[in-house]
């Protein structure tokens, strides 16, 4: 798998996976009426960097990375990871996520935080828990599921 920073044009080939997975409403806590020009602000724009992973030419998922806090808080950085339908279950996740871990040290970083894991989602909790991240709270009720209703949300943490 190849990493390389997003432009603009990989954003609006992932746009269809962005646009999906917020409106499945069952991962993200981002409108899901959002607009591409919006997801491209809040994806691309806000971030300190956004990548995607890609093989053969093929986008297989993207992920920016962020600090999670300012000023004091500036040492811990923050991680938002979407994989394209197709490339589920083939280590895409893993892949970004060590991925990110690496630039986040080569960027000063001395921990990595997930704010809202839904709890629901089981994949990912079990993932990031393999990685080396521990969930040190619990918000109950934290996330409107589509289907689900309010389902808790999990803040995993893991110093890098």
């Amino acid at each position: 798998m190849l990493f390389r920073e997003m432009t603009s044009s990989d954003f609006q080939q992932f746009w269809p996976t962005f646009q999906t997975i917020i409106q499945e409403q069952e991962t993200y806590a981002f409108e899901p009426q959002m607009n591409a020009s919006q997801a491209y602000a809040l994806w691309c724009e806000q971030p300190l960097r956004t990548f995607v992973c890609e093989q053969d030419g093929m986008l297989l998922g993207s992920y920016y990375l962020k600090a999670n806090a300012m000023g004091p808080g500036d040492h811990v950085c923050n991680c938002g990871y979407m994989v394209t339908s197709e490339a589920r279950g083939r280590g895409v996740a893993k892949a970004m996520c060590e991925h990110s871990q690496q630039i986040a040290v080569s960027l000063g970083f001395r921990a990595m935080q997930f704010n809202s894991v839904v709890s629901t989602n089981e994949a990912a909790v079990a993932l990031w828990q393999k990685l080396g991240y521990q969930i040190v709270g619990t918000i109950p009720g934290a996330y409107r599921h589509r289907t689900l209703g309010y389902v808790d949300t999990f803040v995993m943490y893991k110093s890098l």
